[in-house]
């Protein structure tokens, strides 16, 4: 079975179903390896399973946006949801891209193009500080709703700290994982194995902390 088709289903009787609001290939693959490991007594559905289109992402900020698509495929399902909204912030950029990761070039999911504009946003203080490390943050924020109108979502929070590069390195992960450096393992998230990058990622620390939660 390939990270591109993740299943979910787990072997045990009697379990509680739960959709992940996502149709992202990318994220899809981490929380399959991610919630095997949890060996949660749960069958967790991707939505594209129910044919359940993405929500319409509105808010201003990951938690809204995390909220917003648990509701959504909660609401069309009629079962509990979890959601993940994530995305790179970079401070000297007012921490852009941040909520718009996904479509920072303007087309949403093309990788290559917004790893280009990052590169080309950051060019300007990279000219005036040549010698300084430019920093970046990876966020994850997760929201459980175990009804759509659930007063009480439980949220779950991530923050992966690294460096941006000014050139791609590394042909793993997804997303702005290779202009994503990190210092103490001196390679790029895009270049870690998926054993070591669920350890330390933003995602699979927001997942630890979802567990303990619950």
């Amino acid at each position: 079975m390939s990270d591109a088709e993740p299943q979910f289903q787990t072997t045990q009787k009697n379990q509680t179903t739960w959709v992940l609001a996502s149709n992202n290939k990318g994220k899809l693959a981490e929380f399959k390896r991610l919630f095997a490991e949890a060996n949660l007594d749960v069958t967790i559905i991707p939505q594209g399973e129910l044919d359940i289109e993405d929500a319409v992402e509105d808010g201003l900020s990951f938690i809204e946006n995390a909220i917003i698509k648990a509701r959504h495929a909660s609401c069309i399902s009629g079962k509990p949801a979890i959601a993940d909204d994530s995305g790179l912030c970079v401070p000297v950029l007012g921490n852009a891209p941040g909520i718009y990761s996904a479509r920072y070039a303007g087309e949403h999911g093309n990788d290559t193009n917004n790893n280009a504009k990052l590169v080309a946003e950051l060019q300007p203080t990279r000219a005036q500080q040549p010698d300084t490390p430019i920093k970046g943050l990876f966020v994850c924020v997760l929201a459980m709703v175990r009804r759509a109108d659930d007063p009480l979502p439980i949220i779950a929070q991530g923050l992966w700290q690294g460096e941006i590069l000014d050139q791609p390195h590394g042909e793993g992960g997804f997303g702005y994982d290779p202009l994503f450096w990190l210092p103490d393992m001196q390679a790029t998230a895009a270049s870690l194995s998926a054993t070591d990058k669920n350890r330390v990622s933003h995602r699979g620390q927001a997942i630890q902390q979802l567990l303990q939660q619950l």
